[in-house]
């Protein structure tokens, strides 16, 4: 039987893009995220490659996570991979200005809802002594930046939840590793910037910065290394990025 992978943040992205390459390498997909209508239509659209099964819920409700991983058909419910993809950045002010509102989707996002999802479902693979998660973080999580604040906090957790699963789940054989991207053209910056497109676009003007796809394929090969390989920590940047605060852009 071929594995079976759910993705987070499932409908743009990362999510999506990871969704898309597991699909067209036989892997069973379990796709989750809050856009019903997205989620029917990348099922749609990957069924040609695999099996798909979609859970419509937001990550920072405790109680519709539970609900929807617990309902997954028997078909569906082994998971072998976890890829813990949701998550955003909200706002971009210093500390002292900061929205409280923002700071709590972060933390309820990046933080509780990752481990709201791994909580659903790592018994079942401690159970069998078998399982692969990973964990999407970022340069957030090795550094800090100005106005990056409450931001870098929940992706520094991020790490930490990543060092601490690959410490408590290596009795049961799983596997835990964390890729933590820099500069990637998603929605991202749409969302961190309330919408506004031309902000969102400065972020990345003058470079050529990463996309989702490049994220995907580093996925999709961290996953399909042999069982004794574990990738547990990796860093991936645009070659015009060597830090937070250092872009080049006069780079193609």
């Amino acid at each position: 039987m071929n594995k079976i992978a759910l993705i987070t943040g499932a409908t743009s992205g990362i999510g999506k893009a990871t969704a898309e390459i597991l699909a067209k390498n036989n892997y069973k997909l379990v796709l989750c995220g809050r856009r019903q209508d997205r989620l029917d239509e990348l099922k749609t659209a990957l069924s040609e490659f695999t099996s798909v099964h979609t859970l419509q819920f937001d990550v920072r409700d405790k109680e519709a996570v539970f609900a929807q991983i617990s309902s997954l058909p028997n078909d569906f419910s082994e998971i072998d991979i976890l890829i813990n993809n949701a998550g955003n950045a909200h706002g971009l002010d210093p500390i002292q200005t900061g929205s409280l509102d923002d700071w709590d989707a972060m933390i309820d996002g990046n933080i509780k809802g990752l481990l709201y999802v791994s909580k659903a479902i790592i018994p079942k693979m401690t159970a069998r002594k078998s399982g692969h998660i990973i964990n999407i973080g970022s340069t957030a999580a090795k550094e800090v930046y100005p106005n990056g604040n409450v931001y870098c906090a929940t992706k520094h957790a991020v790490d930490a939840l990543n060092q601490g699963m690959r410490i408590d789940l290596n009795a049961f054989g799983i596997r835990v590793g964390a890729i933590h991207p820099g500069m990637v053209s998603t929605e991202f910056s749409s969302i961190r910037f309330k919408g506004d497109e031309e902000k969102a676009h400065n972020v990345y003007k003058g470079f050529t910065p990463l996309y989702a796809e490049d994220i995907a394929d580093i996925i999709h090969f961290v996953v399909s290394r042999p069982y004794h390989v574990n990738i547990a920590d990796l860093v991936v940047m645009p070659t015009a990025q060597a830090s937070s605060g250092i872009v080049n852009r006069s780079l193609p």
